[in-house]
This record gives structure tokens, C-alpha cells and sequence, in this order.
């Protein structure tokens, strides 16, 4: 983020051109030391005092202050000690109000009951519509999302989009929330993950608060849900849903939903939620093409004012084409070598980010994860994951379930306990036949043996 002068605006406490220094201190700190939370637009960020205590910095736009608030003090604080050469701490505010005249409080309220979750929603700037690098593989989501922020129950109702891990899905929920709130800045938007719904949840049945959880999310204009895909096997929660489902659907109200997986493919989703869930649209997100990959990095580095050749993202979207994290995170090694090596960025330097974040040659490789296990036997014996964690026990899938434990006890850390849980909630018994059947019978069938290594190698590889 290239330094800049203060907007000129008079500081309600000394003037603002004497905290010009002091401005442009505190941002150089934060690039110099906490450069992965700088964003173009801390350009508009005044300063608008400095007193005993604080640093007062000014940010209009709701979503970033709140931002700000929650996720930068830290770093702020410590660019601001540096910047003053003072322990001071840094307050955000969205107005340019004189303290004094701030109303003094005439009486004590009693305390409010203690909320069930936060109420406050914590979106990204970062998340935008403007922001989004539209591709074929994500050209109807991004479509339907604004299509929907425009219209909120009228377009796609609901509104529901799938996709691997890192692809963009929550990028979209996030944007339509901060379109609607830019349009209509009332509009009561509930946006929650699906986990953190569910502990609502079972936290309301346990503290008799069902009317407050009733009321908070079927009294919302809006109800927008990532990972719903973790409704799978929680009966009781779904049976909630559905009923939040029905009575926000028929009031006219839009639900926005997020997953791994198409309705259809969700293990243990109640038929009734699967048929609501595709009564609206269903739009899927696909990896990113090699030109859609090139644009996300330019984008990302933009949002970072980081100024790379046009042969770096070229060069990085041709060797990574999992996801979007996987980018960012080639992007986040190369911002940091530049950093600590005081180098400019160039294609040199961003082949030695990529293979920084790969194992060296004839060193241990990484310990796969039990989602590289499943994506990597899914595939050798194409199968799909919906049937995988089902109870389906037909040979052509229980087989391959039976190598998914084996494997993932031998390379992984988990316990048994923990590997039956990943597969569908199945107990340590289930995985410790799996294991020593998976064992036994890969010494004496040579053709399951050949299938077990070529998995093993495939893994080894780093290629699942």
C-alpha cells in the first residue's frame, strides 16, 4: 500500500496536518510488520486525533469498521505505539463527532440477558462482488448471487450453491449480505455457519430459550447459511430447519445456502429438505480455468497494492489449480519473501514461493489428511463421496470405505474414535475390523494389493 498524506480534514483535537507523520508512520509499521492484513482501502482511513489513551482512526464504511474492530486491533496497536513512540490504544469510529458531544448517560440500564450468539455479522471487505473473478466454472453462481442481492425473495428462493473447498462459495454468500446491506441498510440479515446453528440450537433447548431462538432467525428478512452440508446425520437440528425453512419461505423472505455437496449428494439429509433445497436455484462452482486463475491472483494482488509482472501469476496459475486458498496462499509466501528479503518480485522469486510451499526433494513428505485419502480413493475407484459416507454396504463401496480407514489410521494421527467419526459416525470397532481386514486380505489378494499401493504412491506424491 503506497504511503499517502492525510485527506486534509481538521483533527478535532490538534489539526490534522500534525498527525500527517503520525499517519504515515503507523501505515509504513503495518506494511513493514503486518502486511497480510493491509488493504488498498486503508487509504481512506483518517486520523482524526491522538490523546492520552488513544489513537482515533475514522472509517465510514460500516462493514469495514466493523472489520477494524474485530479482526485489526492488535496490529494496529502495536503500529501505533511505533507510530507515537506512546502505549496508546487505537479506537475506530464511523463518525467525526466531537466527544463532547456525546450525550452523558442519565441512569443504569439492567443488564440484557445474555445473547445466544453474537448478533453482530462479521463480513470481509474483502468479499465483495467487485472483487470476484467471474469464470465459466462460476459464471451462473455469480449470476444468481446478484441477481438475488437485488431482489431478495424474488429471484431464487432458495438460492443454493455448491462446491469444493476454496472456490468462492463464501465470497458470494458474503457479497450478497453487503449488497443488500448497501441498498437497504435496515434489511435484517441473519448470516450464520451451519455449525455454529446448530450449538445455537441445542444451547436454546438446553436453556428453555426456544421462543428466542425462533424468533431470531424466523423474523429475519433474510437467512443465509454456509456449510449447510453439516446438517447431514443431526435429526433433530433438521427438523428445526425445516420448520425455520417453511415459515421464512412462506413469508417471502430469502434463504441463501452454501455446501460441499449438491442437495441430492448430502449423506443423511431428510428427503423434504433435499426436495426444498432444489425447489430454487442450485448453481455449482468448479476449480477455476488457468485463465480465471491468472485474474484471481491479479485481483488478490490488487487488493493487497502488491504490483507482481505479468509473468508471476502466470507462471503461479500454471502450477496451482486446486482452489482459491491455495493462490492466495502462494501469493502470501511470495509477499513475504519479498518482505524479508527487501527483493522486488519477480518470476525468480515466485518459483522459489512455490517451491517453499512444497516439500524438498528427499525430505519426509507431508502427512496426507483424511480429506487427500477420500478425494484419492473416490477417485481410483470412482465412486462418489455421498455413497461413501452412507450406510450402504454393497461390496463396491464398503470395499473402499474399508481402504479409507486403513489408510487414513496408517497416515494419519487420528484415533479410531476419530477416523469412524470422519466416515459417518461409525464407532472404533467398525474401523478396527476395516483396518485389519483392509490387512489381511491386501497380503492374499495380490489385485487389492496393487490397488492399496498405487493409492499409497498417489498419496505419497502429493497429487491426491
Amino acid at each position: 500500500m503506497p504511503a499517502r498524506t492525510p485527506h486534509g480534514h481538521d483533527d478535532a483535537r490538534g489539526g490534522g496536518a500534525a498527525l500527517g507523520p503520525v499517519r504515515q508512520r503507523l501505515f509504513e509499521h503495518l506494511r513493514k510488520h503486518h502486511s497480510e492484513v493491509c488493504r488498498h482501502w486503508f487509504d481512506d482511513i483518517e486520523v482524526l486525533g491522538l490523546d492520552g489513551a488513544n489513537l482515533t482512526l475514522l472509517v465510514e464504511e460500516p462493514v469495514r469498521l466493523s472489520y477494524l474492530q474485530r479482526c485489526c486491533v492488535p496490529p494496529f496497536t502495536a503500529a501505533a505505539a511505533a507510530a507515537t513512540g506512546r502505549l496508546v490504544g487505537v479506537k475506530f469510529v464511523g463518525e467525526r463527532v466531537p466527544e463532547a458531544a456525546a450525550p452523558a448517560p442519565t441512569n443504569v440500564q439492567a443488564p440484557s440477558p445474555e445473547a445466544l450468539f453474537d448478533e453482530r455479522i462479521l463480513l470481509s471487505p474483502d468479499y465483495v462482488f467487485d472483487t470476484f473473478v467471474v469464470g465459466p466454472t462460476n459464471r451462473l453462481a455469480h449470476a444468481a448471487a446478484q441477481a438475488v442481492a437485488q431482489k431478495p425473495g424474488r429471484s431464487y428462493n432458495p438460492f443454493f450453491v455448491h462446491g469444493g473447498v476454496g472456490l468462492g462459495k463464501t465470497h458470494l454468500l458474503q457479497a450478497i449480505c453487503q449488497d443488500m446491506l448497501r441498498r437497504d441498510p435496515s434489511v435484517r440479515i441473519a448470516y450464520i455457519s451451519c455449525s455454529t446453528f446448530m450449538d445455537v440450537f441445542h444451547e436454546a433447548v438446553r436453556a428453555g430459550r426456544m421462543h428466542e431462538f425462533r424468533h431470531r432467525f424466523r423474523n429475519a428478512d433474510v437467512l443465509v447459511i454456509d456449510d449447510i452440508h453439516f446438517l447431514s446425520r443431526h435429526e433433530q437440528t433438521q427438523e428445526e430447519f425445516f420448520h425455520t425453512f417453511n415459515a421464512l419461505y412462506q413469508g417471502g423472505k430469502q434463504l441463501v445456502l452454501s455446501s460441499d455437496a449438491a442437495p441430492s449428494d448430502i449423506p443423511d439429509l431428510e428427503e423434504r429438505l433435499v426436495s426444498r433445497f432444489n425447489s430454487g436455484l442450485v448453481a455449482r462452482i468448479d476449480r477455476p480455468a488457468y485463465e480465471t486463475r491468472v485474474e484471481i491472483l491479479k485481483a488478490k494482488a490488487r487488493l493487497h497494492d502488491l504490483e507482481l509482472p505479468d509473468d508471476v501469476p502466470a507462471y503461479v496459475a500454471a502450477r496451482i489449480d486446486a482452489n482459491i486458498r491455495e493462490l492466495e496462499g502462494a501469493l502470501a509466501r511470495l509477499r513475504g519473501i519479498a518482505m524479508a528479503t527487501g527483493q522486488p518480485i519477480t518470476l525468480e522469486l515466485a518459483k522459489q514461493a512455490i517451491a517453499d510451499g512444497r516439500p524438498a526433494a528427499g525430505s519426509e513428505p507431508a502427512q496426507p489428511t483424511i480429506q487427500q485419502i477420500i478425494e484419492a480413493v473416490t477417485h481410483y475407484y470412482d465412486i462418489k463421496l455421498s455413497d461413501l459416507m452412507s450406510k450402504r454396504r454393497h461390496k463396491s463401496i464398503a470395499l473402499p470405505r474399508q481402504v479409507c480407514m486403513w489408510l487414513a489410521r496408517k497416515h494419519t494421527r487420528f484415533s479410531l474414535e476419530e477416523i469412524g467419526g470422519y466416515f459417518g459416525g461409525r464407532d472404533h470397532t467398525t474401523v478396527m475390523h476395516a483396518v485389519r481386514t483392509v490387512a489381511t486380505r491386501s497380503q492374499s489378494d495380490p489385485a487389492l494389493g496393487s490397488d492399496v499401493a498405487r493409492i499409497e504412491q498417489v498419496l505419497t506424491r502429493g497429487e491426491a
